[in-house]
């Protein structure tokens, strides 16, 4: 009986996993007997990234938000313009000519496939990526486990870009609403907005924001209007970019809630976050700078990366990050 009962267990505890996996379940260490090297090489490009260009590290953090927002976090933003799919997420109005990063992932894949073929999904290994940027960019206060499993998505669409990707225009209600479309509350939306304290921004994106009708500080708005080359308020230079952080810009820290309790940040989305007394007393504790943001920012990650998760019903491991199997 006990060795029938063992046995029984065994089986049920096999039942249990297949059906985890079956649902997209995630769990850290996911590759530790398939393949044990595969975070090590993801950390390894994005270290060198890192130390070669800051903002590659920002572009790999906004790569899994893009990512993890259309479609689920499924690597559908990585996949290129093809005959059958002229038209991929990185083709969206959001996306097009703004995303960074994709050598960083295909350096990785390549070398995980020459030790593990057919193993590591480009979709967990965006996820590290992004975890490592951030590990990198805050000068190792950030670290944290990324829990692994997912699968890679085989469809991908511009079309969908606008219509699941906060803009950065967008008010309060709009933020909210498009954060919990996703599952994420208030709090994940407050915390995850602090990504940028890194990274650059495109002229045109704070268009809306360059004139004289400004909540912006006078001070930050003229060196804005002075870094965008313009003549008017509809006039930026569209190639121009600025950073999104004027004190700490390439440190992903907690300054970005100093910059928007002092009204010097690039977006209304950004500004928005002292909209309601709820969301601008959270601005008001992560400015403080005592390690608050950065647990929870870490918490939020881990999170938004286990949206929508692939099954094997509806997801792959690609080759070829770029491309469909």
């Amino acid at each position: 009986m006990a060795a029938a009962g063992s046995q029984l267990a065994v089986l049920c505890s096999l039942v249990l996993l297949l059906a985890a996996a079956c649902h997209g379940a995630l769990e850290v260490g996911y590759y530790n007997n398939t393949c044990p090297t595969a975070e090590q090489i993801v950390r390894a490009e994005v270290k060198k990234a890192v130390s070669a260009n800051a903002g590659t590290g920002a572009g790999l953090i906004r790569l899994l938000f893009h990512d993890c927002f259309v479609e689920g976090c499924d690597a559908s933003v990585l996949l290129d313009a093809t005959e059958d799919n002229p038209q991929p997420e990185k083709q969206g109005m959001p996306n097009r000519g703004s995303l960074r990063g994709f050598e960083v992932i295909d350096a990785a894949k390549d070398a995980i496939e020459a030790t593990c073929p057919g193993t590591v999904s480009c979709a967990d290994i965006l996820a590290f990526a992004a975890r490592d940027a951030s590990y990198f960019l805050s000068g190792y206060a950030i670290d944290f486990d990324m829990p692994a499993g997912r699968l890679d998505g085989r469809n991908s669409s511009a079309d969908e870009t606008l219509a699941y990707l906060p803009k950065p225009t967008a008010d309060l209600g709009d933020l909210v609403a498009k954060f919990a479309d996703k599952g994420l509350d208030v709090g994940d939306m407050v915390v995850l907005s602090g990504a940028h304290s890194v990274g650059r921004a495109h002229c045109t994106s704070v268009q809306d924001r360059l004139g004289n009708d400004t909540d912006m500080d006078p001070s930050f708005n003229r060196w804005l209007r002075n870094k965008c080359l313009i003549t008017g308020p509809s006039d930026p230079a569209n190639n121009a970019t600025v950073r999104q952080d004027t004190v700490t810009g390439k440190v992903l820290d907690s300054q970005y809630y100093t910059n928007v309790l002092r009204q010097r940040v690039l977006f209304k989305s950004d500004a928005a976050l002292l909209g309601s007394p709820e969301t601008a007393t959270m601005v008001g504790d992560y400015a403080n700078g005592d390690g608050q943001w950065e647990s929870m920012f870490e918490a939020a990650m881990v999170k938004m990366a286990a949206i929508g998760v692939k099954d094997a019903t509806n997801g792959e491991i690609r080759i070829n990050c770029r491309s469909v199997n």
